[in-house]
């Protein structure tokens, strides 16, 4: 592969040696610091990770590159140059969101990252268009805004009379710069060109002489400027870029302004006397990343202390089986310890990319196989749900469970998730090794070849044969020592071989989850064919010798078939079990499982068992067995029934159409949701005035918790202040006389509300009559457009009785407040 090479060294000598193009000496590292071995030298042949790569490179940033267009992002900085250079604009209005810059500078840097790789003429060229247009967009003192700069007088939630005074109230000018850095320093990196790079610093140096020590106070109301600005000081060896990121972190907290003091952005108190994950999870993720960054840079304490503190919050109480975070939608937020709902778990695709950033960065503080582990999780898991297998379509939230509601988008609104998938797993292989001195830390396992630079001196080439995450078989081969292929050729440095937690029987490095069952295959490592001693040092298996070309380590990771439980803290998961196997956590879907998932029953001694389909979802791993299916009777009875059950990977599911799907599945009978039985209400067919949301919860005989009940509902939202309907299509005409109806309320989080009124109608022929209300005195028929005896009570049936009625159809005429929306959680009929 000689152009694949040449890529390489290209990208080895931007970042290691003096550059050409007047930029500082790359920053020093700290003594002793691990060190990841960049992507570009790592060139993974496996089936699992190089297809994915291989489709992020052909088709989502393509796709994702082209979405930006149409749907105006890139238009922005068009209309912005216009303005600075005097030139008529027929469209002055602002950005629909002032973040919709930053998709642009996310998929650039994911192109970067392929370009590093797989150099490609025609899609640098469209990157260079790209920088042109974003260059011309910035203003003649480095101000890069173009929310702003279209129209400086417009009224703006987001953009205040001055520059900077709305930022903590998320005007996002700090976030988008962040963005623009860490794309700026790839495509770099990547090109060897400043162009993007000299946008990036201009904008940076504006910061330095408006922000600082004497000067203004101020930090992004989104964090990730100062993960930019470090990525700034590490490619350019200049300290006023870190000692900006460290101000900005040391100056967060309630200082009065208005947007600070809030749990949601985490400027509740300093950073450093933070002790639990709170607020927006990816905010937070980003902030801890950068506090990481600056501890590895500064060696400051209370950061680090700080860090650890809020990391063990998360992995023992707000950490999902699926290494998910940001438990509630509510803020797109962490919940409260323990609080891990799983229908309607938030975990935002990009708090997952987020998690990832954070627990690599705080292993190359702490060399600790754990952050490993939990970085593994997430990204089998948690993180690679986010996008389809075809690359075209993505998540936003990541639930554990569906009734049929949720489905991957093409794009959204707020598209920070697709854009951000772009960037990471065009950098995956990046996070396979590790150096430090003479030292070798092997962390992921992928077949593939690494070519490694010792920071102690020489040079070492690994090649990993392994079909993981599917088998543990992995052999790692010692292809080069020293400067040459040259078998003979003696290097003495230690390889450190990570065992996974799912290997030591701990699903996570805390008390969150446990394994009911103990694998009875130990873990065995080898070299040239001599078993060594499995002895771990925070989680690796040590090994120093004297290596030479053609050496061979032999590791084999048990993989049966685990259940995993959860805390009993964790009230969703009682009496539930989910599976694992290997580092892939498992569901079961509709398409597997006719007749229904969440009436299954997995009883704890039910054999279980594994095998490869390679025509399944591209060929997966499949966990097959026997479970319980529980339904209603007419009568009102349970009756069970043993029926084949099948679970595929988590990150697989929803490729196959809507449908249920669950993680954790009943182990006991009380925990199962049993089909609920026929009734009037739930065999007919549900129809509504339009909608966002699917009509099939109305009628689903499940039972809300509450009228803010976030799991299975329906409304009119965005909709407010008119005259909605809803209609039951019975299956036959019945005789009825009573309806209740529990209304959907999200006060607190949301914009709907019980409605302002409500009214009942059955079909008569073509026409749509009013029922008689039953009530005191005599029947009566509503002849007004809506009566004040319907019930808009929460957390209740609201019940309405009238004369019985013979029909096909009911409908529900519903009037909706002035400045709210409405909706319902469960209709019933009788």
């Amino acid at each position: 592969m000689p152009v694949l090479r040449v890529a390489v060294s290209v990208v080895v000598a931007l970042v290691c040696a003096p550059t050409s193009t007047n930029l500082a000496q790359p920053a020093p590292t700290r003594p002793n610091q691990i060190k990841p071995v960049p992507f570009t030298s790592v060139h993974l042949t496996d089936r699992f990770w190089l297809p994915r790569i291989e489709t992020n490179r052909r088709v989502t940033i393509p796709f994702a590159f082209a979405q930006c267009e149409k749907t105006g992002r890139l238009d922005h900085f068009v209309r912005a140059a216009k303005v600075l250079r005097g030139e008529p604009v027929a469209n002055l209005d602002p950005p629909g969101y002032p973040f919709d810059d930053t998709d642009i500078y996310k998929v650039i840097e994911g192109a970067s990252y392929s370009l590093s790789v797989h150099p490609d003429p025609q899609l640098e060229g469209y990157v260079d268009g790209l920088i042109e247009k974003i260059a011309a967009a910035q203003e003649p003192d480095g101000y890069l805004y173009t929310t702003r700069t279209i129209n400086p007088k417009a009224p703006h939630p987001w953009a205040g009379p001055e520059r900077w005074v709305l930022e903590k109230v998320d005007s996002h000018e700090l976030y988008n710069l962040g963005h623009l850095y860490e794309a700026a320093v790839a495509h770099y990196q990547a090109t060897g060109k400043r162009t993007l790079l000299d946008v990036a610093l201009k904008t940076a140096d504006l910061l330095v002489r408006t922000f600082g020590p004497g000067k203004r106070a101020i930090w992004p109301g989104h964090q990730i400027t100062e993960m930019g600005l470090v990525k700034l000081y590490r490619v350019t060896g200049e300290q006023k870029y870190l000692d900006l990121a460290k101000f900005m972190l040391d100056v967060r907290g309630p200082d009065g302004d208005q947007g600070a003091g809030r749990e949601y952005n985490q400027s509740h108190v300093p950073v450093v006397e933070q002790a639990e994950a709170v607020g927006h999870a990816v905010r937070a993720t980003y902030m801890y990343s950068s506090m990481a960054d600056v501890a590895a840079l500064t060696g400051d304490q209370a950061y680090l202390d700080a860090s650890d503190r809020i990391w063990d919050s998360v992995v023992s109480r707000k950490l999902y089986v699926t290494g998910g975070i940001g438990a509630t939608g509510r803020g797109e937020a962490f919940g409260g310890p323990y609080e891990l709902p799983n229908m309607s778990a938030y975990n935002e695709t990009c708090a997952a990319i987020g998690n990832d950033y954070w627990n690599h960065r705080l292993f190359l503080l702490h060399g600790d196989a754990k952050y490993i582990d939990v970085m593994e999780r997430t990204l089998y898991n948690g993180l690679i749900s986010g996008v389809s297998l075809d690359g075209q379509a993505f998540f936003y939230p990541n639930p554990l469970e569906s009734a049929g509601q949720h489905q991957r988008s093409p794009w959204f609104g707020v598209a920070c998730c697709p854009s951000n998938v772009t960037r990471f797993l065009a950098s995956v292989p990046g996070y396979v090794y590790a150096v430090r001195d003479n030292e070798i830390y092997v962390n992921l396992y992928a077949a593939g070849r690494g070519e490694l630079a010792l920071p102690a001196g020489g040079r070492v080439t690994l090649t990993q044969t392994t079909d993981y995450p599917w088998d543990g078989a992995i052999r790692i081969r010692v292809d080069q020592v020293g400067q040459v292929d040259q078998v003979g050729q003696v290097g003495e440095f230690a390889v450190n071989l990570r065992i996974p937690g799912w290997a030591r029987d701990e699903p996570v490095p805390s008390d969150l989850y446990r394994f009911l069952d103990r694998i009875d295959t130990p873990v065995t490592v080898s070299v040239n064919g001599t078993r060594a001693d499995v002895v771990l040092e925070r989680g690796y298996v040590h090994i120093r010798r004297a290596w030479r070309a053609g050496d061979v380590m032999d590791l084999h990771l048990p993989m049966p078939v685990r259940r995993v439980v959860a805390n009993d803290h964790v009230a969703s998961d009682r009496g539930r079990v989910a599976l694992q196997r290997g580092p892939i956590v498992f569901a079961a879907e509709w398409p597997d499982n006719p007749g229904g998932v969440r009436n299954r029953v997995l009883k704890d001694r039910a054999a279980l068992e594994s095998h490869f389909e390679s025509t399944l979802l591209g060929g997966v791993q499949v966990v097959t067995g026997s479970a319980l299916a529980r339904a209603f009777d007419s009568d009102g009875t349970i009756a069970t029934v043993e029926q084949p059950f099948k679970a595929i990977p988590y990150f697989a599911w929803a490729n196959r159409g809507r449908g249920e799907m669950a993680v954790w599945i009943a182990r006991t009978e009380e925990a199962a949701r049993a089909t609920p039985r026929p009734t009037l209400a739930t065999t007919a067919t549900v129809t509504a005035s339009p909608s966002r949301r699917l009509t099939i919860f109305i009628n689903d005989g499940e039972e809300p918790a509450s009228s803010d009940d976030p799991t299975l509902y329906f409304d009119w939202w965005p909709t407010k202040g008119t005259t909605e309907w809803v209609e039951l299509a019975l299956a036959a005409s019945s005789r009825v006389s009573e309806v209740e109806v529990y209304w959907f309320d999200d006060t607190g989080r949301g914009q709907v509300r019980v409605p302002a009124a409500w009214r009942v109608l059955y079909q008569s022929g073509d026409a749509w009559l009013p029922v008689r209300l039953r009530g005191p005195g005599p029947l009566r028929r509503d002849k007004s457009e809506m009566p004040d005896t319907y019930g808009v009570e929460k957390d209740r049936y609201n019940r309405v009785q009238f004369a019985p009625v013979q029909t096909t159809a009911l409908r529900l005429e519903v009037r909706l407040q002035p400045t709210f929306s409405a909706g319902l959680q469960e209709w019933r009929v009788r």
